[in-house]
């Protein structure tokens, strides 16, 4: 079955992605944007399209200049990529492969590999990019309330952490993320997927901690999914060794139409913000009324719910859900199977979402 497969692609557990439903569904399982994304991304395509026959720019300039108006910072301290997964992977092997983050690895004295720390509850790909890059994990277990324990997450050669994070929503303080990034003996990444619906980001500390880098998308907050883009805010140093490992592998990751739909989308920054006041305002009416049913949910700094269901279990009402059309995300781990995760659609398909859920709690 696996004949002239490596030894490593045999030892692999690939990341499970989201499902995709061909029917019509009411689709709150993958925390895409409920809305589309700016008219100004389809002018720019349909441009971008009449040059198909030529290669994209391979450091894709004027979307990293687009990227560094709209953060306040240098263009020289932005990546861009083929979404945010594949900026993570390459800040996983330009920063910690091997356990080694640009040293040898090792505590002096102690014969047991430097660990790179991570919360226990986190983004599911993370351990998979640490098998296929040999990068050491330390699994540090969120507290009772799923909040990141902070002083737990202090000391590691390296750190990689979602904020808001994800699968629960729950977010640090910037201040919080401010002495983990002080005490952290290599590259702390940050994986800001969902900063945009959430009250804080961590791009401003670039300048001042050089060993920070900043992972964000254009998925979620600008409803570019499809197009695959996200990028890295950090030092100089940190950009070069990005660009070092990418055109060491892929020199033409980001499409051109991918570039020039992006660029739209982020100058476009006023309709950014009243679709995020939209998601808000749905996140904030979605608690209330989930509250109503006694069904309880972290406190949710992004784009989805993280909501407990103690009878019937939530892998039951997962599955009744989907009977009636409605999708949404459940997760077997041991802290995470009393919980699904549910975007935050539309207001009318929240209502579908609650009348479902009406329905099947009142059996």
């Amino acid at each position: 079955m696996k004949e002239f497969w490596s030894e490593k692609a045999k030892s692999l557990t690939p990341y499970t992605a989201g499902e995709q439903p061909r029917g019509k569904m009411v689709k709150l399982n993958t925390n895409e944007n409920a809305y589309p994304p700016s008219p100004a991304v389809a002018e720019a395509v349909r441009r971008a399209a009449e040059a198909l026959r030529l290669y994209p720019d391979p450091d894709a300039r004027s979307l990293c200049v687009a990227i560094a108006e709209y953060h306040g910072v240098r263009p020289q301290q932005v990546f861009c990529a083929n979404g945010s997964d594949e900026a993570l992977a390459l800040c996983c092997a330009a920063f910690f492969q091997n356990g080694t983050n640009g040293a040898d690895g090792w505590f002096p004295g102690v014969s047991i590999p430097r660990r790179v720390k991570t919360p226990d509850v986190g983004y599911s790909f993370y351990p998979v990019w640490a098998e296929l890059f040999d990068v050491p994990l330390e699994m540090v277990p969120l507290k009772e309330d799923y909040s990141v324990d902070v002083e737990k997450m202090y000391g590691g050669c390296g750190m990689i952490l979602a904020n808001p994070n994800a699968p629960t929503g729950v977010a640090l303080s910037i201040s919080n993320i401010e002495k983990i990034i002080q005490r952290t003996n290599g590259v702390a990444v940050v994986d800001e997927a969902y900063a945009s619906f959430s009250r804080a980001t961590a791009v401003p500390l670039i300048d001042q901690y050089r060993n920070l880098a900043v992972v964000r998308t254009l998925s979620k907050s600008h409803s570019l999914a499809g197009l695959r883009v996200g990028y890295v805010v950090a030092d100089e140093n940190l950009i070069a060794a990005l660009r070092t490992v990418k055109d060491s592998f892929n020199s033409y990751p980001l499409d051109a139409l991918a570039q020039a739909g992006a660029e739209a989308a982020v100058r476009d920054a006023g309709y950014c913000r009243k679709v995020t006041e939209k998601i808000l305002k749905t996140r904030a009416y979605t608690v209330s009324e989930l509250e109503k049913l006694g069904i309880l949910t972290l406190p949710s700094e992004a784009n989805f719910v993280f909501a407990r269901f103690d009878g019937p279990s939530a892998e039951a009402v997962f599955t009744a859900l989907r009977e009636r059309g409605v999708l949404v995300r459940w997760f077997s781990g041991r802290r995470t199977r009393d919980f699904l995760r549910i975007t935050i659609g539309t207001r009318e398909e929240m209502d579908t979402l609650l009348s479902a859920l009406k329905e099947i709690l009142c059996k």
